[in-house]
């Protein structure tokens, strides 16, 4: 194999920490609020997930890209993050199935990504110091000059994005002979979730992050569905408006990751931004209604108020995380609502959690009966 001199590149964090690594090969600069995943697979459904828009991904697996992707295995139908840090890329890979090298991938969609990265000292000092902005350059940029940039790219607390990620016009998934038809508001919508409700025999017609409740009415569903997605749920006005409106007229009404954010915000329950958040698919969650335990795919930086939510008369929490305490999920006791922080859909998993489309199925067929 031919040896290749790689170029010199860095993460530079908003308080003036410096990691080094190398270019896998794109030049340039990416900007955007430094996290960290922690699943061990899945990394393609990870960087096309439109929830981490404006992210830059740190990734704890220490090989990234030894399996390619495949065309199929995407969460939207372009890459969402901003930039990838990793430990050991694979320029090569070794799945029958795959299509192309994630390298490959990489360029055609001009992503920047910094290799060779102490991944394990950076996810330690995020975990004690929290998330925050940060830059990736591969161009030999002054520090200096980078500094200032950065100093200019918002903090992600009040930033609206689910409109940069956000379906332009309405469209529709699945069989149209469906039993159900579903009004989805994509705030951020991954294909899998489509996947799990067209499986189920549903119809979907999926709206703009702005559409109206009678814009999603037009359709006359059985049921309506507030997606995952990126930012701050608070700047969400229209999504929270449609929210208040369909629990007001107690239509069957679900709600994943920043649609359950928005959900309580349309009860008054405030939100609030996490000091490093849950990424990853390993997250433990407790079912308070069965009493059983739960392994889950997470992916979120903000999180719902937990003393409000026990204090309000309409809602109950029936998920927690085990890690922190946190709220995984919760119910109105007089509405036909419901919601979690986590995602059922998960893919490539895992799939504990997956019942939760059967419990919206069977919401709508209460209504129905």
């Amino acid at each position: 194999m031919k040896y290749t001199t790689r170029q010199q590149a860095l993460l530079l964090l908003s308080d003036g920490t410096i990691f080094h690594g190398k270019s896998i090969g794109l030049s340039g600069v990416a900007f955007g609020e430094v996290c960290f995943n922690t699943g061990m697979t899945g990394y393609q459904e990870i960087f096309t997930d439109p929830s981490y828009f404006g992210q830059l991904m740190v990734a704890t697996n220490a090989h990234i890209g030894n399996y390619g992707v495949n065309e199929k295995e995407v969460e939207s139908n372009t890459i969402k993050i901003s930039g990838l840090i990793c430990k050991n890329f694979s320029f090569n890979y070794s799945r029958p199935d795959a299509s192309e090298s994630l390298e490959d991938y990489f360029k055609k969609q001009n992503l920047i990504c910094i290799a060779d990265v102490d991944t394990r000292a950076l996810v330690s000092y995020i975990r004690e110091n929290g998330a925050m902005n940060a830059v990736i350059c591969t161009d030999d940029t002054p520090i200096e000059q980078l500094k200032v940039a950065l100093s200019s790219v918002p903090d992600m607390k009040g930033l609206e994005l689910a409109s940069k990620v956000s379906a332009k016009e309405p469209y529709y998934f699945g069989e149209v002979n469906a039993k159900y038809k579903i009004a989805a508001l994509d705030l951020g919508i991954k294909t899998n979730i489509l996947r799990n409700l067209s499986g189920r025999d549903c119809y979907i017609k999926v709206f703009p992050f702005d559409a109206s409740y009678e814009d999603l009415c037009s359709f006359n569903p059985d049921g309506f569905f507030l997606s995952n997605g990126p930012g701050d749920p608070d700047p969400l006005d229209s999504a929270i408006g449609v929210a208040k409106q369909i629990i007001a007229d107690d239509r069957p009404l679900f709600g994943i990751c920043l649609g359950h954010q928005v959900i309580a915000l349309a009860n008054g329950v405030s939100t609030y931004k996490m000091f490093n958040g849950h990424r990853g698919i390993n997250h433990p969650v407790t079912n308070l209604i069965s009493g059983k335990g739960e392994i889950t795919s997470q992916n979120h930086g903000f999180a719902v108020n937990k003393e409000e939510l026990d204090n309000h008369p309409d809602l109950e929490i029936t998920h927690l995380h085990l890690n922190d305490g946190t709220v995984a999920g919760m119910r109105m006791k007089n509405k036909n609502c419901f919601s979690v922080q986590y995602h059922p859909e998960a893919s490539p998993g895992p799939h504990d959690s997956s019942y939760l489309f059967d419990q919206f199925i069977a919401n709508i067929q209460k209504v129905l009966v």
